[in-house]
């Protein structure tokens, strides 16, 4: 029935099955953060499932490779509705058009990376996006210095380093601080938040950044936040590099646990740092954005690299009438470069 010899279509069929187990327990996440961890690498393993199915269908086989090749469109079917796959659409239908009546606001996601070696990148970035508010992650002590250089265009600004030096989380924006309200570290620095006023309207703005998934200590640190995440206004926008993939179940841990709305990924942020861009199709979606209540998302998108291994996102939005008031001119002011330079 096919020419591929016997002893092949036996060692193919051992990987398929070898290639289809991680595939099938990644979707009990929800029992166990170990299946989750399988379940990070679904669209990979779909995709290789796929491929070593192919071969087999002018086997004796044939049965088994077509209940491998469904299972895998089917698994990755279920990544479709939270990534933009190819990355190259900013806007996903899930997002609402811009309003001409009210203001729209940039929040600007980073993962630093803590020995980033090229930090001027990231501030050139910032000078030139001039979004409102920007969530970082992995804070290290070498960035103390650079964001002091910012100081005069984003004065406000809440910082939480890790005891051990690196991947704490920190909010700086040009938008005032609500009075009053105080800003927060949670979990040795995975979590700060902050209460920003846009305009009038108080939105508590969240930079979370978790650690790595099972055996590491990601579902603890979810178990921990939980409560705080439980505690933001009930209109929030949190950011952050998850170290999880928007249909993972930490994922829904965190949405469930702040009653959030997880916006639609855009895609791969996540490459090894020695392997091109180009082949950044192959990374993870594991930065993401959560809001809720009043924060309406219009629009997302990647920028490009500043040095990390995570690429930034640049999110629009905008806060719905009754939770904003019309902004003045100087509300609408962007940050020139030599104010960045301060």
């Amino acid at each position: 029935m096919s020419r591929v010899p016997p002893f092949f279509q036996s060692s193919i069929l051992f990987c398929l099955t070898a290639a289809t187990i991680p595939l099938l327990l990644g979707f009990f996440g929800p029992l166990h953060p170990a299946f989750d961890s399988l379940g990070h690498f679904r669209v990979h393993l779909a995709i290789v499932v796929a491929i070593l199915a192919l071969p087999l269908l002018a086997t004796t086989y044939l049965v088994q490779a077509l209940s491998a090749l469904v299972f895998a469109i089917a698994a990755f079917s279920t990544t479709t509705d939270t990534l933009n796959l190819v990355g190259l659409k900013p806007v996903h239908a899930a997002f609402e058009a811009k309003p001409a009546d009210r203001a729209v606001y940039r929040l600007l996601q980073i993962n630093l990376r803590f020995d980033n070696r090229s930090p001027e990148k990231v501030l050139s970035l910032i000078g030139r996006t001039t979004p409102d508010v920007v969530t970082l992650d992995e804070v290290s002590a070498m960035w103390d210095g650079k964001f002091e250089l910012l100081k005069n265009a984003y004065p406000y600004r809440v910082i939480c380093p890790r005891p051990n030096g690196v991947f704490g989380a920190a909010i700086l924006s040009r938008r005032p601080f609500a009075e009053g309200k105080e800003t927060h570290c949670f979990e040795r620095g995975a979590l700060a938040t902050a209460t920003v006023d846009f305009a009038g309207a108080e939105i508590d703005v969240a930079a979370i950044h978790l650690g790595w998934p099972w055996p590491f200590e990601q579902a603890r640190q979810i178990a921990l936040l939980s409560p705080s995440i439980a505690s933001l206004s009930p209109s929030t926008i949190l950011a952050g590099d998850l170290n999880a993939t928007p249909w993972s179940a930490a994922a829904r841990n965190i949405a469930d646990a702040g009653g959030l709305t997880l916006m639609p990924s855009v895609g791969a942020t996540w490459l090894f740092l020695q392997l091109p861009d180009s082949v950044r199709f192959a990374g993870l979606p594991i930065d993401n954005v959560f809001s809720k209540g009043d924060i309406v998302i219009h629009s997302a998108e990647r920028l490009e690299s500043v040095g990390s291994d995570h690429l930034p996102i640049l999110v629009e939005f905008s806060i719905k009438p009754g939770g904003d008031q019309p902004d003045d001119e100087n509300e609408t002011a962007t940050v020139s470069a030599e104010q960045m330079r301060g």
